[in-house]
């Protein structure tokens, strides 16, 4: 099955545009103040999709592992910084630690989509890897950045409950266990609730993008379905890791609490 795929003009694209306006009069008739937030996203969003699209061309035509390589560091870097961006408490280091945590598990399951499932070769080419490791990397980012807000929120919150536990003779693993599960359920739980409803209540985007691509819709679907279960994976890996990290870096080997490294952001 494949039918006519239908290019978009700029005018076309311009029609779309337009209808931020209609959140910038949500915002003025219930005076939001998000006028110039709305127009800034606008823009961003704009100029941000276009750049990466002639990169993207580029990138196509060249089609070397060392430029694919290449924009999937710059990619992953920008996601770890990004994710510390949405985090209420940060503590020294805390940007290394999401980088690391999401450049290994991100990648880790971006080699087992391109070598074990989609089984691309070579393995560099630029319409699978990029599109993959971009997918697993945006929703990992959440969980990273949920986990990691939720952890020191917990942490400092529960200080009293944490220090106490620590006095009678409690591990370091012990007094903090239960805020590292509410840390780690928080940033999984988004992914989960995404699963239940998809196909049913949202139409996820890489199925949209083969369906209108004019892809067999069965086709479209498997996709889809390595998809979902890639960025679980994913976004598991990548909270788990950072909160661990987050944990030791904010208790002692000698089973003391540092409450004090967490700062909460101005």
């Amino acid at each position: 099955m494949q039918s006519e795929y239908l290019e978009l003009s700029f005018w076309q694209l311009g029609i779309a545009a337009s209808l931020i306006v209609i959140c910038g009069l949500i915002s003025l008739l219930l005076h939001l103040e998000l006028q110039q937030r709305l127009l800034l996203a606008a823009v961003r969003t704009v100029v941000q999709l276009l750049l990466i699209g002639l990169v993207l061309r580029w990138i196509f035509s060249v089609g070397q592992w060392y430029v694919v390589l290449g924009l999937m560091m710059v990619m992953t870097l920008i996601a770890g910084i990004a994710a510390v961006g949405r985090t209420g408490r940060r503590y020294r280091g805390i940007h290394l630690d999401s980088v690391i945590s999401v450049w290994a598990s991100s990648w880790l399951i971006t080699a087992v989509a391109l070598g074990a499932v989609v089984q691309v070769q070579p393995w560099y080419r630029p319409q699978y890897a990029i599109p993959l490791l971009g997918m697993i990397l945006g929703n990992t980012l959440n969980g990273i950045s949920l986990g990691l807000d939720r952890l020191g929120e917990e942490l400092a919150g529960g200080r009293d409950r944490v220090e106490t536990l620590l006095a009678l003779g409690a591990t370091r693993w012990e007094s903090a266990r239960e805020s590292i599960q509410r840390a780690v359920r928080t940033g999984m739980i988004p992914t989960i609730n995404t699963m239940m409803v998809v196909g049913l209540v949202s139409m996820p985007g890489m199925m949209t993008g083969q369906l209108l691509a004019g892809a067999d819709p069965l086709q479209a679907v498997m996709y889809q379905i390595v998809i979902m279960f890639l960025i679980a994976a994913g976004t598991s890996l990548g909270t788990v890791s950072v909160v661990l990290l987050g944990y030791r870096r904010l208790f002692t080997a000698d089973h003391q609490f540092l409450p004090g490294r967490l700062v909460k952001r101005r």
